[in-house]
This record gives structure tokens, C-alpha cells and sequence, in this order.
């Protein structure tokens, strides 16, 4: 494994692919004691590292990182194969080989995540290969809670915070050759055509006031300041900024 970043410059044609016999007997070897068989698999396998890794093309992480990386899930993935599931190796294998590189690019994301909740996402995301391994089909999340002992809000708010960010330029749908982004999909309630016009609508509706209810709405209002506040920078009673306050409210209703 000295070379394995090397490897990421050789045609992938190159490397060896064994047949699913031979597998099966590097495996009874290995399970035997036979270390050569280990490196056998290791190196006959190499062609799923670099299939996933370029699935992670665009992080923008060094390539020879993440196949090294790769290469850590595939001999752990190895090390644990069991022949008795009947399941083949690439269906084992992938899924730990990918758990391997979102491991690494949640450690070394620039926004942090408490250890605690990280711990508590990666036994998810290792009860979760275990358990889809067991019902070959993915589990749900009170199963995964179940087997963690854990309240499944805990569990959910774990995985949510160990997402990978997306940009908000990310293209999710091309129609047409123009590309629909993020952004687009995204809501702005502070910048509707309805919020302009309310604003508009309570501008004109402020102008109809006298003077003094206009400024007792801008320092209520606008600048939150209590009654006693007001009353006291103006120099009148808090009753009576009271009652100017509800005047001009209804007052203002009838043009909003």
C-alpha cells in the first residue's frame, strides 16, 4: 500500500479484476491466516476505490487524499467481509469505502461539529451499513434510534449536522440549457411583492397623521421604544401617548 497515491495517475485498465472465484478463495485464505491473500484483494480491488473517489471529484479535496482514504474503507471493508451473507463484495465494500470519504470530508469541513454529535452520526451512519446488510434494504430511523438506544430526534439532528454544505449556485436542473440553481428554489419572505406593498401602504398611511402621532408611531414602532420612553422625550403623560397611539392606529387601518 506504499504506492497506493501513485496508483491514481495509472490507467485504470491496468489493474487487475478478479473474478468472483477467485475472491471467494482469496477470502478462505485470508480467514485462514494467509496475509499475501489480504494484499491479493487489496490490490485486485483498487478499481472500486477509484470509481467511488470519482464521485467526490468536485470537493475540490486532492484526489490522492481521498483515494487514500478510499483505500482505508476498502481494507476495513475486506477485513470484516463475511462470505457466509451471500452478498457480493462490491455491495459491502462501496457503501464503507464511501462512509470512509464523508468521514474524512466532515472532519475536515470548515464548519465545526461538536464531537458529541459527530460520534453520535457516525454509529448511525455504521448501524445503518449493519442493518441494511441484515434487512438488504436501507433501515429507517427509529430502527437505526433502536439500535443506538437513542431518542430518534438525536439521531436525525446528528445526521442533519454532519451534511455536506451545497451552494446556494449549485445547479440542481438544467431545462432548456439554463441551469435552475439553489437559489432559485429558495424563499425570500422579506422580499415578496406583498411585503413592498404593505410598506408602501403604511407609508402613505403614516402621512395622513398629525405630527405628533406620526412621531409616536416612528418611536413605538420603528425605533421600540416603550410608552414611558416615549412620554417622557416628548413631555407628555403615558396615558396620553396611549390614546394618541390608538388613534392613530385606527386611524392608519382605514388606509392599510
Amino acid at each position: 500500500m506504499a504506492n497506493k497515491v501513485e496508483i491514481c495517475g495509472v490507467n485504470t485498465s491496468k489493474l487487475p479484476v478478479l473474478s468472483a472465484q477467485h475472491m471467494r478463495q482469496l477470502f478462505e485464505a485470508l480467514r485462514q491466516g494467509d496475509i499475501s491473500a489480504r494484499a491479493q484483494l487489496i490490490k485486485g480491488n483498487l478499481r472500486l476505490v477509484l470509481s467511488v473517489v470519482q464521485r467526490f471529484a468536485n470537493r475540490g479535496e486532492q484526489l490522492d487524499d481521498l483515494f487514500q482514504v478510499g483505500c482505508i474503507g476498502l481494507i476495513k471493508a475486506i477485513d470484516n467481509f463475511d462470505l457466509r451473507q451471500e452478498v457480493k463484495f462490491s455491495t459491502y465494500a462501496v457503501p464503507m469505502i464511501i462512509g470512509e470519504i464523508r468521514r474524512y470530508l466532515r472532519d475536515n469541513n470548515a464548519i465545526r461539529v461538536s464531537r458529541s454529535l459527530r460520534d453520535i452520526a457516525y454509529k448511525a451512519l455504521q448501524v445503518r451499513d449493519s442493518l441494511a446488510n441484515q434487512y438488504a434494504r436501507d433501515p429507517t430511523v427509529a430502527e437505526i434510534a433502536a439500535a443506538l438506544q437513542l431518542p430518534q430526534e438525536e439521531v436525525v439532528m446528528a445526521l442533519e449536522a454532519i451534511q455536506d454544505p451545497v451552494s446556494l449556485f449549485e445547479p440542481v436542473y438544467h431545462e432548456g440549457g439554463d441551469p435552475i440553481c439553489v437559489m432559485d428554489q429558495v424563499g425570500d419572505e422579506k422580499n415578496q411583492d406583498n411585503s413592498w406593498l404593505e410598506g408602501i401602504s403604511i407609508k402613505e398611511a403614516m402621512q395622513r397623521l398629525s405630527e405628533r402621532e406620526r412621531q409616536i408611531i416612528k418611536m413605538r414602532f420603528f425605533e421600540g421604544k416603550t410608552q414611558m420612553e416615549v412620554a417622557e422625550e416628548i413631555g407628555i403623560s403615558q396615558a396620553q401617548v396611549s390614546r394618541l397611539e390608538k388613534a392613530a392606529l385606527q386611524h392608519m387601518r382605514k388606509y392599510v
